[in-house]
């Protein structure tokens, strides 16, 4: 009797210890299975940032086509193709992000934004017109001003625009977008001051340099801004000025421009000087 005693605190122990075992098992699946996915994320979030785009288009490729159900993946793959410039091959991805079930707005939103770089304004304008009124984000507006321009609804671009610049806190880009608009309309003057906002809350970004200066010139202003602005820079946008002189007409002014962009760079400026060659032949002729 006692040893069937023995017999059976030894089986239950067993059992226990069993039980046990498979528990704790099943503790480190989980903690593993939680590193992994800190792990995945944390390596989606390089390959959307600081990888090589290419690079991140193949990673999207394989992780998405191992795991055919997770949006995130997908996503990434998208949006990896974007920053790739492979725009057709972005608008399919894309097109297969806004067909899942867990697709949000931002979706049809990025969607709206890879059809415009594809050149698909029509299907871009019918994207974001799908998109409820109440969903506000800089990124939608900046598109939607973007498409307004396009069809030459001057009054809601600049609707767009301006809610835009107040829905972000980096809006050089969309002033400067804004500017060239107006550039467009032959506002200079509202131009200009886009323009010179867009420098303001950034220094470094040239476009905005260069079409202040255009803004400037079409007014028959060729001096250069008052602006942060490197050795090539200054070379670059005397040139650009330049060529806006000599399209209006003030011919000597563009020579001297030319000639002025020439000596301000500090190393041979190939560009300019066929620039004044070609005027000055031109001239001779």
């Amino acid at each position: 009797m006692r040893q069937t005693s023995l017999i059976s605190l030894a089986l239950t122990g067993a059992l226990v210890l069993s039980a046990c075992q498979k528990s704790g098992d099943g503790e480190v699946s989980r903690a593993m299975a939680s590193v992994n996915a800190v792990d995945e994320n944390g390596l989606s979030d390089i390959m959307l940032t600081v990888a090589d785009p290419n690079e991140a288009v193949s990673y999207f490729k394989r992780a998405s086509s191992d795991n055919p159900k997770r949006i995130d993946l997908q996503r990434g793959l998208a949006l990896s193709l974007v920053r790739a410039k492979k725009n057709t091959e972005a608008v399919a991805a894309w097109r297969k992000v806004v067909k899942h079930e867990d697709s949000t707005l931002d979706d049809k939103v990025d969607f709206a934004d890879a059809l415009l770089r594809n050149g698909d304004w029509k299907e871009a304008e019918a994207t974001l017109d799908s998109i409820p009124p109440t969903h506000e984000t800089y990124k939608r507006y900046r598109l939607e001003a973007m498409v307004a321009d396009s069809n030459k609804e001057w009054k809601k671009a600049d609707s767009f625009y301006e809610t835009a610049v107040a829905l972000t806190t980096k809006p050089s880009g969309v002033l400067n977008n804004w500017g060239f608009s107006k550039l467009s309309r032959g506002d200079y003057k509202g131009a200009e001051k886009l323009f010179v906002e867009a420098i303001q809350y950034d220094p470094e970004l040239f476009t905005a340099k260069n079409n202040l200066v255009l803004a400037r010139g079409a007014q028959r202003n060729y001096q250069l801004p008052l602006v942060q602005m490197s050795q090539i820079e200054r070379a670059q946008l005397l040139h650009t000025a330049a060529l806006t002189a000599v399209k209006q007409g003030d011919v000597e002014t563009g020579k001297g421009l030319l000639q002025e962009a020439i000596d301000a760079h500090p190393q041979h400026f190939e560009e300019a000087v066929r620039s004044l060659r070609a005027l000055e032949n031109n001239v001779t002729n």
